[in-house]
C-alpha cells in the first residue's frame, strides 16, 4: 500500500525507492536464513515482541497519517517527508520490523534443503540475489502499474486511494501490534 500511494502521490521514483527498501530487507532476511546466521536470527526471534510492538505502532501512525492527509498534487512532495531516502529507509525499517518476513524466509530456505545441508557460499549468495531480484521485479511491476494509473487519477481518486491505503496500513499495524501483545 505504501508503494502504491507513494507512486500515485509522488511518482515512480518514490515508488521505486519504497520497493527497493522492501527488497533490500527481504534480501537481508534471505541472507540471514540462507547463510545460517543463527545468532542474529535468534536475536531477532527473541526481540520479536519489541519488533512487532515498534512496527505495529509505526504502521498505525502511518495509516492514520495517510488516511487523514490531504491528497498531494501529482509530482509535488509534502514537506513532511525526506524524499527518496526517507521512502527507501522507512520501508526498509518497516519490513525489518515485521518478524513474519524472517520466518517466511527461513521456511522457504528450509524447504529448499538449506537448513539440513551446508550449501556453498556461492549457491546461497545466488539464492539471496534471486530473492532480492524477485522482490525488486515485483515492486517494479507494482510501481509501473500504479504509475500508469496515476495519469488518470484526479484529486478525488487520490483521496479515496489515500483513505483505503491508510485504513489497510492501520489495520495491518493493529494486527502486528495485537500479535505482539498475545
Amino acid at each position: 500500500m505504501l508503494c502504491i500511494t507513494r507512486t500515485l502521490a509522488a511518482g515512480r521514483a518514490a515508488g521505486l525507492a519504497t520497493g527497493l527498501g522492501a527488497a533490500l530487507a527481504d534480501a537481508l532476511y534471505g541472507a540471514i536464513a540462507g547463510f545460517g546466521l543463527t545468532a542474529l536470527a535468534t536475536l531477532l526471534e527473541e526481540q520479536g515482541f519489541w519488533l512487532r510492538l515498534f512496527g505495529g505502532i509505526i504502521l498505525i501512525l502511518m495509516g492514520i497519517r495517510t488516511f487523514f492527509r490531504p491528497p498531494e498534487q501529482k509530482g509535488i512532495r509534502s514537506g513532511l517527508d525526506g524524499g527518496l531516502v526517507f521512502d527507501l529507509s522507512s520501508t526498509f525499517v518497516l519490513t525489518l520490523a515485521n518478524p513474519i518476513t524472517i520466518l517466511v524466509s527461513a521456511a522457504i530456505f528450509a524447504g529448499m534443503g538449506h537448513a539440513e545441508v551446508e550449501a556453498t557460499t556461492t549457491a546461497v549468495g545466488l539464492l539471496v540475489l534471486g530473492v532480492f531480484l524477485g522482490s525488486l521485479v515485483w515492486w517494479m511491476f507494482l510501481v509501473l502499474s500504479a504509475g500508469w494509473l496515476r495519469n488518470w487519477f484526479n484529486p478525488a481518486h487520490m483521496s479515496l486511494v489515500a483513505r483505503i491505503a491508510g485504513a489497510v496500513i492501520g489495520v495491518f499495524g493493529a494486527v502486528v501490534l495485537f500479535t505482539a501483545i498475545l
